[in-house]
């Protein structure tokens, strides 16, 4: 028996909220059609919508917050990942092994630290912030049927009262059932009107106190790191000391707009005017013209804009008592050709009148320091053109030249001009390390006075400079 009245009631309801839930539906459908009037309260919808807005705030706060956490999390496994490496690469022997191990230990509790705090004081305050939207929420959703019912019982009890045929039972009946309907919703109603308000306003201080956390917890972290971050730096300096001749130096890189070192390009005189075009020094030694390799060109040189073609080297087949010859280019060693015996002079002066003609015609389109070159080994002699016979200037001299402009030197391995200089002109050690404009030599005032290339040395740029001798 108790378990049948257990059923019934039950049953009795489930049947009376399927009611409540047909009178609701029925009373929305009336009210937005226009033939039910609603009960409306501007003030408290401007608290639900305030309400609203302030969830959505709280909620992406609290995404935000955790988003922060994690990256957080993620920069202390990657500093600890950078210390860990740092004390596999200290070998045992360095200074101050034990105090790089001691900060990479304190570095990890700093991190551990600072998100252990961050959750506590910021996380779980942001939790229990949000935690009070979820009950209100209900609330006011709960709040809303309930007024549906008042409106249903309201609009009930009124066409009993306005019907030509009373019953005053049900009229009784439909006042009883008003009146506990407005008794709910007002209950509720007066409870969020108060709390509403107060949850609105309540948002200034949690966001203060919320940021100032943060912002206090990640000032001492800083401030804490920044220590640990000094002492480390203490501990290489003194590695530094200990092992100063193999520090290692940065260079600056260069810019997508500057040329590399490896190809630099010199830069216009001050005076505006504009630049000579510069060209690649190479050295050649020209094979018999019988050997030549069909078409080949000679590069031009800056005394000469044409090119001169392979076709105006002399075209004779040169005879033993000649020799060979060095072709020396402006900016390379002018390699002499070795001594000629007596006989061979003797030979080159008893040429015939055509291949005069030929070996004049061939001076008349070489660059002017080949031609030098060529016709001071020919007559067996050193000229100042190729330089190896002279002992006061620097091996391998070809040509002086004068600063017209002053130039400051950007790196150690470049000459400071000043407007007037000398310049003795020599050959780069490795040809393939000139850069095109540019030309090695020594001051005359420093080659005078320390008669030692590797000390005053440098590459300077051609186009600030003219050739004198």
């Amino acid at each position: 028996m108790a378990e049948m009245g257990s059923k019934g009631v039950t049953a009795g309801k489930i049947a009376s909220n399927v009611q409540k839930k047909l009178t609701r539906a029925q009373e929305k459908v009336l009210q937005k059609l226009g033939k039910a009037d609603e009960t409306k309260d501007e003030q408290f919808e401007q608290c639900v919508q305030n309400f609203n807005k302030q969830l959505t705030e709280g909620t992406r706060l609290q995404k935000d917050l955790r988003t922060y956490l994690a990256s957080v999390k993620a920069m202390h496994e990657a500093s600890k990942k950078l210390n860990e490496c740092l004390q596999e690469v200290y070998e045992p022997d360095w200074p101050g092994r034990d105090e790089a191990s001691k900060i990479a230990e304190n570095n990890d509790l700093l991190w551990m630290d600072y998100h252990q705090k961050l959750v506590d004081q910021a996380l779980l305050t942001m939790d229990t912030y949000l935690g009070q939207f979820p009950d209100i929420k209900s609330r006011i959703a709960k709040r809303g049927r309930k007024l549906v019912d008042y409106d249903s019982a309201r609009h009930h009890y009124e066409s009993l009262q306005t019907a030509k045929k009373k019953d005053e039972a049900k009229i009784a009946k439909a006042e009883e059932e008003l009146i506990k309907a407005q008794k709910v919703f007002e209950e509720m109603n007066v409870d969020l009107q108060e709390e509403l308000p107060s949850l609105w306003n309540s948002r200034v201080g949690f966001y203060v106190n919320t940021f100032q956390s943060i912002a206090g917890l990640e000032e001492n972290f800083h401030k804490e790191m920044s220590k640990l971050n000094q002492n480390l730096n203490d501990v290489l300096i003194s590695l530094e000391k200990q092992h100063g001749s193999n520090t290692f130096t940065v260079k600056a890189q260069p810019s997508d707009n500057a040329p590399a070192k490896g190809n630099k390009s010199p830069s216009p005189p001050p005076d505006g005017s504009p630049a000579a075009t510069p060209e690649i020094r190479v050295n050649h030694e020209p094979e018999p013209a019988g050997a030549a390799t069909p078409g080949a060109t000679l590069p031009k040189s800056p005394s000469q804009p044409t090119e001169s073609p392979a076709g105006s080297l002399p075209s004779r087949e040169p005879s033993a008592a000649e020799g060979t010859f060095a072709v020396a280019w402006p900016s390379q060693t002018a390699e002499p050709g070795p001594a000629q015996p007596a006989e061979a002079s003797e030979a080159a002066g008893a040429q015939e009148p055509g291949e005069t003609t030929a070996s004049e015609a061939a001076s008349s389109s070489l660059p002017a320091v080949v031609v030098e070159t060529f016709s001071a080994t020919v007559n067996g002699t050193v000229e100042s053109g190729s330089g190896a016979g002279r002992l006061d200037l620097p091996p391998g001299f070809m040509f002086k030249v004068q600063a017209q402009h002053d130039y400051t030197a950007t790196d150690t391995d470049e000459l400071q001009l000043k407007a007037g200089d000398v310049v003795l002109v020599i050959p780069f050690q490795n040809p393939e390390e000139q850069d095109e404009g540019w030309l090695m030599g020594v001051k005359e005032t420093d080659w005078n006075q320390h008669k030692e290339l590797e000390k005053c040395r440098g590459v300077f740029p051609e186009n600030f400079t003219e050739r004198v001798q």
